[in-house]
């Protein structure tokens, strides 16, 4: 699995297009790349701080994408605090590699114009509608990352100025035609055989053990029959969700919720507007200069929607005339709201200055607040009240469960009394194989707190997930031990046996082999163990004709210097291999070759890419807090 997961990390297009394509990992945390955080540092880079904000971001980003592909799977080996905290050192590497890019690109003096970063922005099929890119689609989903327009554009700016090192690396990398071919004719080669397989079960009665071998097996294998330490626990449950059918919401109830909050179902005060972007550029007093002569116009009576068209420099409101849709206070730059919002329909504002350069605003339309009415949302209410006083119940419960757990820690008969639960029991289980809902990491600390075990008394209140928790207690105890010999003396006898008889047969094989090299006739050998002769054809590397042993056997051998060989089988048999004849690949179609050039390009060029970085690593002055 954990093979299957770094594979899937790896590879030409992974690299190159990292912050392009992958929009989860934008929208799920990344803007901490380019927000100047005040928390506390995870590392530092050559004097640049790489924040705990941004490393949680990328981090919960990275686990959430993990947990998508592949799901159970990574779950459980999420429950293996080693393997998170070195889960969580491997994003932290990844966040210093993308710095020192970062930082050469910097130091190579690499830009990235709007125009640039705007092509690229169009080009993203995530802000794509029917193929064309669509003005509402990027502002929803900018809105729903918590991103303002600029903002992501800087992010864009910087990611594709990282790029741009990335690209010059791995572009510079390349695979020769003739390099392709040789492992074209390699891999394609396929081979004529024949063999003969000769089952173990023929030397049982020639081995045995003795007790000093069973005895020095297992001293030198000791770590094979360590055991795991195991628990089986009590527990008492209590859950919001299991509440939630006794509780009863009355009319009055809701009526007085409605009105207490009144604001919340209303909608919020819409409006509309369209914009001229002049963006401060080299020289803030010539945009600023600019602006003020397009307001001139605009006063004049030119037209706002063709003035946008022509000058605006926001590439997306400008292709409809200036127009931003509809939005509600908190989507822009403040100042750029003040002005929205004081306005009245048709109304152009003065020049506006905000973060992202000089505006002029004109109000389209105005969405008026609306309250929704009681009936419409009456149902809501009763779901909303009726959780709230699940809560405070479960709130109340959880009290009581830490008090009488705690007064009566010899016994879960009273916790469950006291929330009319019952107490559940479990069968013996490591760290790694606990059921739910013991499965969750603060469980599994209380189940295995050496304190609860050797005092066998009740846990604290464990909080499972919100609105679960549960009180444990440890009914049986098997620590950590070797299992002694007596115990694992039938399966190393088994082990040992099965040794044995494989290598007898193998040296009853080789001795065949030295007899035919001898030239000698070996027919009444393979007679007496009723063998004969099976042959194979076009047999390929990896192909599924004859064992996989038997298929790397054949292509070791040579047709001169070693034309047989014996191949040992997974179920403890041998056989004799002889190569007989080899047959080259056919002819590659060009986009075979291209295929495999590519390939091998691609594993150079990842090799250059973790060289550059550790290089950069060894010269750089690198911190981690």
């Amino acid at each position: 699995m954990l093979e299957k997961i770094r594979e899937g990390s790896q590879g030409f297009w992974a690299i190159v297009i990292l912050g392009l394509v992958i929009l989860s990992f934008v929208f799920a945390g990344v803007g901490g790349y380019i927000s100047s955080s005040t928390d506390a540092p995870a590392a530092k880079v050559n004097g640049e701080v790489i924040t705990m904000q941004t490393l949680e971001r990328a981090y919960q980003n990275e686990r959430a994408r993990m947990e998508s592909q592949y799901g159970e799977a990574f779950s459980a080996m999420a429950a293996d605090a080693d393997y998170l905290k070195q889960f969580r050192d491997g994003v932290l590497d990844r966040l210093i590699a993308d710095e020192l890019i970062e930082q050469v690109a910097k130091g190579m003096d690499l830009r990235v114009s709007d125009a640039q970063v705007r092509e690229a922005i169009s080009a993203m099929p995530e802000f794509q509608i029917a193929g064309k890119f669509s003005r509402d689609r990027f502002d929803a989903l900018l809105r729903q990352a918590g991103f303002q327009p600029h903002t992501f554009m800087d992010y864009m700016r910087d990611e594709m100025t990282r790029q741009q090192v990335i690209r010059a690396l791995l572009g510079s990398e390349f695979a020769t035609k003739n390099a392709a071919q040789t492992v074209f004719a390699l891999q394609r080669q396929t081979r004529d055989i024949k063999y003969l397989t000769v089952s173990s079960d023929e030397f049982k009665n020639d081995v045995s053990v003795t007790e000093e071998e069973l005895q020095a097996y297992y001293q030198d294998n000791l770590t094979q029959y360590d055991t795991e330490e195991q628990v089986s626990v009590e527990y008492v449950e209590l859950k919001v969700a299991d509440l939630m059918p006794n509780v009863d919401v009355s009319e009055e109830d809701a009526l007085g919720f409605y009105e207490d909050n009144k604001n919340n179902y209303q909608t919020e005060e819409e409006r509309r507007v369209s914009h001229i972007l002049i963006e401060f550029g080299d020289d803030k007093e010539a945009a600023k200069e600019k602006a003020e002569s397009l307001l001139a116009q605009l006063r004049d009576g030119a037209d706002f929607e063709v003035l946008a068209t022509e000058n605006s420099e926001d590439l997306f409101s400008a292709e409809n005339g200036g127009d931003l849709d509809w939005f509600v206070k908190g989507s822009f730059d403040p100042a750029f709201e003040d002005a929205a919002f004081s306005l009245t329909k048709g109304d152009i504002s003065d020049v506006v200055e905000s973060a992202s350069g000089f505006h002029i605003i004109q109000l389209t339309d105005v969405k008026a607040q609306e309250v929704t009415a009681y009936d419409d949302v009456k149902e809501d209410i009763y779901a909303t009240l009726k959780e709230e006083k699940a809560q405070e119940e479960f709130y109340n419960l959880q009290l009581r469960m830490e008090e009488v757990a705690f007064e009566s820690p010899d016994s879960l008969e009273d916790v469950a009394a006291e929330v009319n639960s019952e107490v559940n029991s479990t069968a013996l289980f490591s760290r790694n194989t606990a059921p739910q809902p013991i499965a969750s990491q603060a469980a599994l600390v209380s189940a295995f707190d050496p304190a609860i075990i050797e005092d066998a008394v009740n846990s604290d209140v464990i909080e499972v997930e919100e609105g679960h928790v549960l009180v444990l207690r440890v009914a049986e105890h098997k620590p950590e031990r070797t299992k002694s010999f007596d115990e694992v003396k039938n399966t190393i006898e088994t082990a040992l046996l099965a040794e044995k008889v494989q290598e007898a047969a193998k040296a009853w094989a080789d001795s065949v082999i030295v007899s035919l090299q001898n030239g000698e006739d070996v027919a009444s050998k393979l007679e007496e163990k009723s063998l004969e002769w099976k042959t194979a054809e076009g047999v390929t590397r990896f192909g599924a004709n004859v064992s996989p042993a038997i298929a790397e056997t054949a292509f070791k051998l040579g047709a001169v210097s070693q034309p047989r060989d014996v191949a040992l089988l997974n179920n403890g048999d041998v056989s004799i291999v002889e190569l007989v004849d080899i047959h080259s690949a056919t002819e590659p179609q060009p986009q075979e070759l291209a295929g495999i050039q590519q390939q091998l390009q691609s594993a150079k060029s990842q090799q250059m890419m973790a060289d550059l970085i550790e290089s950069l690593k060894s010269d750089a002055d690198i911190e981690r807090f």
